[in-house]
């Protein structure tokens, strides 16, 4: 899968940095990012997809280093399952002691977390150098975007930038599973 170009993705990343809200395409659907440690743009992502806050959201990273803090807390054996799923399409919830922000978390003592195999995810966390919010590009209640053109009908203006590229291989966005349990929270 052919990245965008060097510019796009570098501006991509720059206007991440700066507090925006851009869709890309991800694993299986189109998704809107921001940095999961700038409230108001979560906030904005949270209102413009009329998302209840309760129900926190993914974090999506490049390397499993982003996510040591929270992964420290888990026992190795399943700190090595996990790590076993990355890169890929599985996004695990473990426990959270404060590492994530309120926002993020929702009403829950955990956060989502998925290293992604994504070329393009990848590559866009790596050049804003953080973690991302990811989360689908719709409305709630409405199905996800597959394609840029869906993603713009559905947020037009209310998106900074939409970073150009193609989907993976899913039929549906990815699985998520509890860390502790191994049980399937969406997916399979």
């Amino acid at each position: 899968m052919a990245l965008p170009d060097s510019y796009r993705l570098r501006r991509a990343a720059a206007l991440l940095r700066a507090g925006a809200v851009i869709s890309h395409p991800t694993e299986a659907v189109w998704g809107l990012a921001c940095v999961p440690w700038d409230n108001a743009a979560v906030t904005h992502i949270l209102n413009i997809k009329n998302r209840d806050p309760a129900k926190g959201l993914v974090l999506v990273a490049d390397c499993v280093e982003r996510f040591d803090s929270v992964l420290a807390s888990l026992p190795a054996t399943i700190r090595e399952v996990l790590e076993a799923s990355w890169p890929g399409p599985h996004t695990w919830v473990v426990p959270d002691y404060g590492w994530a922000p309120a926002w993020i978390r929702g009403s829950h003592n955990s956060v989502a977390i998925r290293v992604s195999d994504h070329p393009l995810t990848s590559a866009l966390c790596r050049v804003a150098n953080t973690c991302l919010v990811s989360t689908s590009a719709n409305p709630a209640g409405r199905e996800p975007a597959r394609t840029q053109s869906e993603a713009q009908h559905y947020f037009r203006s209310q998106i900074d930038y939409y970073l150009p590229g193609r989907t993976g291989d899913l039929a549906q966005p990815t699985d998520i599973r509890d860390a502790l349990s191994g049980e399937y929270i969406r997916g399979a």
